[in-house]
C-alpha cells in the first residue's frame, strides 16, 4: 500500500541491535542507507529492494536465492549463506526479530487500533464473534463501519476478507493486516491468540487494548506443539505482557495463576458464574424457547442478557464478551443486542427437521475437553432425546484426543458414529480403532463409516426418534486433510441440511 514506510536498512538494522538480536558483522554504509521497500519471508511476493527473511526448520537456500533473482538487496538469517552475494543481517533468533520487522515495516499499526486478544483452549472463536457482534452494534449506533477479525474461520481487516489459513496469522501476515484494519479506520479489531503464536513470537509488537483468557486444558500437547501442560500454559500466559487491560475466567483450571499472571496489565475484570464476587457475575442460566437466557451483574448494571447460538457453555464466552465491552465503556443496550445478533458459524449451529423429531448440532468440538462440554449441554438442553455423537481425530498429532473425546463419547452419548476428521498420513480405520478402545472401555457400542457424507448419512437417517445428533469436528471447515494433501468437502451444516431434507421427503 502506498503510505507503508519506506524505511532504510539501517532502520532494521538498529532495532535488532536495541533487541540484542544482531550477531554478525555490520553491513556496509552504503547498504545501510538503502529505503527497504518489502519485508518478506516468501521468495514469490519479492519485489526489488525487499529484504528477505529465511524462516523455518524447512528453509532452503534456494528460496533465498530465488529472493535475490527477484530484488532482493538483504537478508535475514541465523546463519550467513557463503553462496548467496548479499549483506547478511545475521540473528540468534530468527522468529523474534521477525515479529520485530514486521511491526517496524508496518510501522506499529496496533499502536492505532484498539485490539482484543482472546486465548483459550476452547471457546476463542465463538467469543471473538460475540465480542465483534457488540463492537458492530456499537460503531453502527455512531454510524461507523464494522470492526475487523482474524479469527479461525475468516480473516476480515476491512480490506481483505477470504478464510483464515491460521488461528493467529504469521507476523508478516498479522502486521500486513493490522496495517488494513488501521488504514481502514475500523478502529476495533479482534483477534483469536493461538499459543503457538505467543510460544513463536507471532504477536511480537502487538500492543493489546485487552487480553481474554478462557480456560486451559489438556490439548496441544504433543512433539510437535507443546512438550506438557507447563509449556502449554506459560504460552498462553505471554499474552498479558503486552495488554493495557485483562478478562479472565475465574471458573478455569489454574485460575489463580491465571489472575497472578494477568496484575501485569493496568486493569484487571474477572468473570465468573460460580464466584459471586467476581467483577462480572452470571446466574440463573436457562433455557427459553430458542434463546439461553441468564442474569447478570457488571460493575454498571445489572440485568437479563440473551444469546441465540445454543450450548449452555456458552454463557462463559458471553460473559467473557461482556467483559471486554466493560474495559470499553460500550452502554449495555448494546452488550444486550450484540450479543442476541451474533451468529458463528461452525459453532453450535442448530437445524431441526420439518416435524422437529430430529435436531442436528453441528460444533467445532476437536478435543476432549469441548466435545465433553458439548455433549453435557446438548443432554441438557434437549432431554428425553436419544444423543447421537458423530466425529473423528486428526491423523498424525493430537493423539491423546483420541483418549479425550472416546471418553467423553463413551460417557455422555447413546449412539456413537465415527468418522474421518482430517486423517492426513494415517488411515481413518486405525484412528477409528484407536477410539473405540476408550468407548469399549465404557461398554459402548459404536459404528464406523470412513466418509465423512456417508456418516452423516447414517447418523441422521438411522437415528431412533426423537433424535439430536452432535456433528463434532470440522464445523464450517470446507476442506478434508487426507494423505495426498486437503482435499474439498461439503461443510458439515450442508450436509445436515441435506440430510434433514430427504428425511422430510422435501
Amino acid at each position: 500500500m502506498s503510505d507503508r514506510p519506506r524505511l532504510p536498512l539501517g532502520d532494521y538494522y538498529q532495532l535488532l541491535l536495541r533487541h540484542g538480536l544482531f550477531t554478525g558483522p555490520a553491513p556496509s554504509a552504503g547498504t545501510l542507507k538503502r529505503p527497504v521497500s518489502l519485508v518478506s519471508c516468501d521468495s514469490k511476493l519479492v519485489i526489488p529492494g525487499a529484504l528477505f527473511i529465511c524462516k523455518g526448520a524447512k528453509f532452503k537456500e534456494e528460496y533465498l536465492r530465488s529472493a535475490m533473482e527477484h530484488g532482493a538487496f538483504a537478508y535475514v538469517s541465523e546463519r550467513p549463506y557463503s553462496a548467496i552475494p548479499l549483506p547478511c543481517l545475521q540473528v540468534s533468533d530468527i522468529r523474534q526479530a521477525m515479529g520485530l520487522l514486521a511491526d517496524l515495516a508496518y510501522a506499529h499499526p496496533s499502536g492505532r487500533l484498539r485490539i482484543t486478544g482472546v486465548t483459550g483452549t476452547k471457546g476463542k472463536t465463538t467469543t471473538s464473534y460475540y465480542i465483534r457482534s457488540i463492537l458492530d452494534c456499537f460503531l453502527a449506533g455512531q454510524g461507523r463501519r464494522k470492526s475487523a477479525l482474524l479469527s479461525t474461520i475468516v480473516t476480515d481487516d476491512g480490506v481483505e476478507r477470504r478464510p483464515a489459513k491460521l488461528t493467529t496469522p504469521e507476523p508478516l501476515d498479522l502486521q500486513r493486516h493490522l496495517f488494513n484494519a488501521a488504514g481502514a479506520e475500523t478502529g476495533f479489531l479482534t483477534m483469536e491468540v493461538s499459543s503457538q503464536a505467543l510460544k513463536y513470537g507471532r504477536v511480537i509488537g502487538v500492543d493489546l487494548a485487552c487480553a481474554v483468557f478462557l480456560n486451559i486444558g489438556e490439548d496441544h500437547i504433543s512433539p510437535v506443539e507443546h512438550p506438557d501442560l507447563e509449556d502449554y500454559l506459560a504460552s498462553k500466559l505471554r499474552i498479558f505482557r503486552q495488554a493495557q487491560a485483562a478478562c479472565v475466567n475465574l471458573d478455569s483450571d489454574h485460575a489463580q495463576r491465571v489472575r497472578s499472571a494477568a496484575g501485569v496489565c493496568p486493569r484487571v475484570l474477572a468473570f465468573s458464574q460460580q464466584d459471586p464476587g467476581a467483577d462480572l457475575y452470571a446466574w440463573n442460566v436457562r433455557k427459553q424457547g430458542e434463546r439461553i437466557v441468564f442474569q447478570v451483574r457488571t460493575p454498571r448494571y445489572e440485568r437479563e442478557l440473551a444469546i441465540s447460538t445454543p450450548g449452555l457453555f456458552n454463557v462463559e464466552n458471553a460473559l467473557a464478551a461482556a467483559a471486554v465491552a466493560e474495559v470499553y465503556g460500550i452502554p449495555e443496550e448494546f452488550v444486550a443486542q450484540g450479543l442476541l445478533k451474533a451468529f458463528v458459524p461452525g459453532r453450535m449451529e442448530h437445524y431441526v427437521s420439518r416435524d422437529g423429531q430430529i435436531c442436528v448440532i453441528v460444533d467445532y468440538s476437536h478435543n476432549g475437553m469441548s466435545l465433553e462440554n458439548a455433549l453435557r449441554s446438548v443432554r441438557a438442553e434437549y432431554p428425553g432425546r436419544e444423543l447421537t455423537v458423530l466425529f473423528g481425530c486428526t491423523g498424525g498429532k493430537g493423539i491423546d484426543r483420541r483418549e479425550g473425546m472416546g471418553n467423553a463419547a463413551g460417557a455422555l452419548a447413546d449412539r456413537v458414529v465415527l468418522t474421518e476428521d482430517d486423517p492426513g498420513p494415517e488411515e481413518v480405520e486405525d484412528i477409528c480403532r484407536d477410539i473405540g478402545v476408550f468407548l469399549t472401555a465404557h461398554a459402548k457400542p459404536y459404528t464406523v463409516v470412513p466418509n465423512r457424507e456417508l456418516a452423516v448419512e447414517h447418523a441422521i437417517l438411522k437415528a431412533h426418534l426423537p433424535a439430536v445428533i452432535l456433528l463434532a469436528g470440522k464445523g464450517c471447515e470446507t476442506q478434508q486433510k487426507r494423505k495426498n494433501g486437503p482435499e474439498p468437502c461439503t461443510p458439515d451444516g450442508e450436509l445436515a441440511q441435506r440430510f434433514l431434507a430427504r428425511y422430510d421427503g422435501a
